[in-house]
C-alpha cells in the first residue's frame, strides 16, 4: 500500500509540474490545463482513498471537480479576495465555464482509464 502512495504521489507531482508547464506556454490550449487539474484531483483522491475502488473515487473526484467549477458562480468579496491570490487562483479558478466541466470530465476518465489499466 506504501508503494500505491509513493505511485500517486509521483503522478501527482508530475501532473502540477505538467499543468505549470502547460500555461506558461501560450501554444498549449487552456483546457490542457483544465484537463490535468481533473486527473490530479482524481490521482489525489485515490491517494487519500486507496481501498475505495477506483469508480467511486472518479465520480468523487468529477464532484469536486464540477463543485469547484460552480462555486465560481459565487462572487463575494472575500472569495474573490481569495481567488487573487496564486494558490486560490490555481486552486478555485476564476470565472465558470461550461467547457471546463467537459474538462473535468474528460481528465478525470482518463486517469480513471490509466489508472485501470496499471
Amino acid at each position: 500500500m506504501k508503494n500505491q502512495r509513493v505511485t500517486y504521489l509521483i503522478l501527482i507531482l508530475t501532473i502540477i509540474l505538467l499543468g505549470l508547464f502547460s500555461r506558461t506556454f501560450t501554444f498549449i490550449p487552456l483546457c490542457i490545463g483544465d484537463i490535468l487539474y481533473a486527473a490530479m484531483i482524481y490521482f489525489m483522491v485515490r491517494f487519500l482513498l486507496l481501498k475505495t475502488s477506483k469508480l467511486k473515487i472518479a465520480w468523487i473526484a468529477i464532484a469536486i471537480c464540477f463543485a469547484i467549477e460552480f462555486s465560481q458562480l459565487y462572487q463575494s468579496e472575500w472569495i474573490i479576495a481569495v481567488r487573487k491570490t496564486v494558490p486560490g487562483h490555481y486552486i478555485l479558478g476564476q470565472g465558470f465555464l461550461f467547457s471546463d466541466l467537459i474538462a473535468s470530465i474528460f481528465g478525470v476518465l482518463t486517469a480513471f482509464i490509466l489508472d485501470r489499466t496499471r
